[in-house]
């Protein structure tokens, strides 16, 4: 049994961005839905009936979509890691979170609610080790000058005598 939930504050998207995340991975499922009563809606000043807490997992982790209000607002202090084998596999999380979102640099996107997200190639951090500083200098370069990151760019930096 996992002890750990990450929690997302939402205004009062929780439950339509679970939707979206939990259609973009795999092995994902939406949860339970709590809503608001109606005393629970007068307080917080939210219609009755809508949702309060959304559980989901993606991929087998576990998360809580909570609509709290506009009160505080996701920063790329915390953001979540993508791993990806392939270029096909990149390129697929990237154009699913960025619709409606916004590229940002070396791999990181915000994706429509204001989430970070970084969507990294496996074979950046053998890329970036080594015995050759060079080499992860010219890797660093590429994907500096990247938002989305292309695999065959930075293993051409690699290689590359410059």
């Amino acid at each position: 049994m996992k002890k750990l939930t990450t929690c997302l504050w939402f205004d009062h998207q929780a439950e339509e961005a679970a939707r979206f995340y939990v259609s973009i991975f795999k092995n994902s499922k939406m949860g339970i839905v709590t809503r608001y009563g109606e005393e629970g809606a007068k307080a917080a000043g939210r219609p009755k009936d809508s949702a309060m807490v959304v559980t989901f997992e993606l991929n087998g982790q576990k998360f809580m979509g909570l609509n709290g209000g506009p009160i505080f607002k996701f920063t790329e202090a915390i953001s979540f890691v993508v791993s990806c084998a392939t270029q096909k596999e990149l390129d697929r999380y990237w154009a699913k979170l960025t619709a409606g979102g916004a590229e940002v640099q070396c791999g990181w996107l915000k994706d429509k609610y204001g989430l970070s997200w970084q969507i990294v190639p496996t074979v950046l951090s053998k890329l970036m080790s080594g015995k050759d500083p060079q080499k992860s200098e010219r890797v660093m370069k590429a994907m500096l000058q990247m938002k989305k990151i292309d695999i065959k760019g930075l293993q051409q930096a690699a290689r590359s005598s410059q």
